[in-house]
C-alpha cells in the first residue's frame, strides 16, 4: 500500500476532479463517493468547497488551505471492499496519519501531531477505467473542527508512514517489501541497459534507462568525481549499491561490469587490429565524415517521456487541445508549477493557457508546428521538441509554459489585481 500528502492551494480544481465534475472529463474513470466528515451530506463539489473555506476563515494568511492525499493499496487487498470497508480504510489511515509526532535528529519536535481526522473532509474512489486499479482521494480543510491548522511540515512522510502502519496491522504488502521485490527487475534493466551500451559512457547509460521509464541522478564530489548514483522511478528510489550481484552496479565498478559484457567484442577488434591491411583503399574524406557525427545526433535526441499510464507521485488530469480531451498522469510538481503559473484569479485565459502548456509537455503537439502529433517539431521544422535527457521536468515545463504564451498571449482579468 503507498499513500501520499501534499498541502495545496488549488482545493477547488482538486475538489472538481476527485468528484469527477471536471469540465475537461469527458468520459471519467468510475468514481465512488464514500463519506463526507463534519459537512452536510449530498452537496456537489463546490458545495463541499465552500464549507472548507469557512473552516479557514480566520486563518487569512493561508496559502495552502487544503490537504490532497491519494491512498493506493494492492487490487488483490481490496477485492471485496465494500463501501463500510473504504470508509474504516479511511479512517484508519487519518488516525494514523495524526497519531505521528515527527522530530528531527536531535529529537526536537519539528511537526506537532494533526487532527485530519477532526476536520472537515470529501473521500472518493477512483478506479482505472483499464486495469480497475483502486486508490482513494481525499480533500480535506487545513483547519480543525476546533480551529487549529493541520500541520502540513513533511507531510508526505506522514503519509508514507500511515500507509506502512495500516499495511502491517492488516498484513498486507508494504512499500519496503515492493521495494525489495522490485530490485532484482531493476538489477536485470541495468544489466540489459549495459548490454545495449556499445561504448561506456554515464550519458549512455542515462539514455539507456531512460527508455525503460528510470531517472539516474549522479552524486559527484567537490571535485566533479561520480562517486555514486540513484535510480529513481514513480516514487521509488533505488542506490546503486543495492543493484547487481557484488555491488557490480556500483558507480566505482560499473564500467568494469560493462567490460565484462563486451569482453568477446573488444577481444575481437582488438585481434582485427593486429592483422596486417593487405590491398585496403585508404577510406575517403567523405566516408570518414558520414560515420564521424553519429554519435552526436544520438546524443542530441531529445528525451520523451510517457505520461498515459498511472504512474506513483502523479496526478491524473484532463486537457483539451484542438478539439480533443486527453487524459495524462503528470507529475505533482508540474501540476502545481502550471498551477502557480496560469493562476485563475489573474489570468482570463488561464485554462486555454494551461491547456496549450499541457498538450507541450506531453508532446502532444509542438511550438514549432501546431497539428497533433506524436511529438517532434514535425514536417516543416527540422528543429525537436522534447525535453532533453539532462534537464529536470520543472525545467521543460517552464519552458512549454513560456511556449504556450507566447502563442497565445496572456489576458489579465479586469479589476483588482493581488497584492
Amino acid at each position: 500500500m503507498i499513500a501520499k500528502a501534499k498541502a495545496v492551494a488549488h482545493g477547488i480544481r482538486a475538489m472538481l476532479y476527485v468528484s469527477g465534475e471536471s469540465r475537461n472529463k469527458k468520459h471519467p474513470e468510475r468514481i465512488i463517493h464514500i463519506c463526507d466528515n463534519f459537512m452536510p451530506q449530498g452537496m456537489d463539489a463546490s458545495g463541499i468547497w465552500t464549507e472548507m473555506k469557512f473552516a479557514t476563515m480566520n486563518h487569512p494568511n493561508i496559502r495552502n488551505n487544503a490537504i490532497r492525499i491519494e491512498i493506493s493499496p494492492a487490487m488483490e487487498h481490496t477485492e471485496n471492499f465494500t463501501l463500510d470497508d473504504w470508509q474504516e480504510l479511511w479512517r484508519n489511515f487519518a488516525a494514523a496519519f495524526d497519531i505521528q509526532e515527527i522530530r528531527d535528529k536531535d529529537g526536537k519536535v519539528v511537526s506537532a501531531q494533526t487532527n485530519i481526522s477532526g476536520s472537515k473532509s470529501s473521500i472518493w474512489l477512483h478506479e482505472e477505467s483499464d486495469s480497475g486499479i483502486p486508490h482513494l482521494h481525499a480533500i480535506v480543510s487545513r483547519a480543525d473542527e476546533d480551529g487549529n491548522i493541520n500541520n502540513d511540515h513533511a507531510i508526505h512522510l506522514r503519509a508514507q508512514r500511515a500507509a506502512e502502519m495500516i499495511a502491517r496491522q492488516r498484513g498486507w504488502i508494504t512499500a519496503q517489501h515492493i521495494h525489495e521485490n522490485n530490485i532484482p527487475k531493476v538489477s536485470s534493466d541495468c544489466m540489459e541497459a549495459l548490454r545495449k551500451l556499445d561504448e561506456w559512457s554515464w550519458n549512455g547509460y542515462q539514455e539507456r534507462l531512460a527508455t525503460k521509464g528510470y531517472k539516474l541522478y549522479l552524486r559527484k564530489d567537490k571535485k566533479n568525481v561520480i562517486r555514486g548514483y540513484v535510480l529513481l522511478k514513480g516514487n521509488t528510489k533505488f542506490k546503486a549499491s543495492e543493484l547487481g550481484k557484488g555491488r557490480n552496479l556500483t558507480a566505482s565498478r560499473i564500467k568494469q561490469t560493462w567490460e565484462k559484457l563486451h569482453q568477446d567484442k573488444t577481444q575481437q577488434v582488438r585481434t582485427t587490429a593486429k592483422q596486417p591491411v593487405v590491398q585496403t583503399p585508404k577510406p575517403s574524406v567523405s566516408t570518414a565524415t558520414k560515420q564521424k557525427p553519429q554519435p552526436v545526433i544520438r546524443q542530441n535526441n531529445p528525451f520523451f517521456e510517457d505520461y498515459t499510464s498511472y504512474k506513483p507521485n502523479c496526478q491524473p488530469t484532463e486537457f483539451e487541445h484542438d478539439g480533443k480531451s486527453y487524459k495524462r498522469y503528470l507529475p505533482d510538481k508540474v501540476l502545481d508549477f502550471f498551477n502557480d503559473e496560469f493562476d485563475h484569479r489573474e489570468l482570463a485565459n488561464w485554462q486555454a493557457l494551461q491547456n496549450l502548456a499541457m498538450a507541450y509537455f506531453t508532446l502532444i503537439t509542438s511550438p514549432y508546428e501546431m497539428t497533433s502529433g506524436g511529438g517532434g517539431g514535425g514536417s516543416q521544422s527540422d528543429l525537436k521538441w522534447g525535453r532533453d535527457p539532462k534537464e529536470d521536468e520543472i525545467e521543460f515545463a517552464r519552458r512549454c509554459a513560456l511556449a504556450a504564451s507566447n502563442r497565445i498571449g496572456r489576458h489579465p482579468k479586469g479589476g483588482m489585481k493581488r497584492k
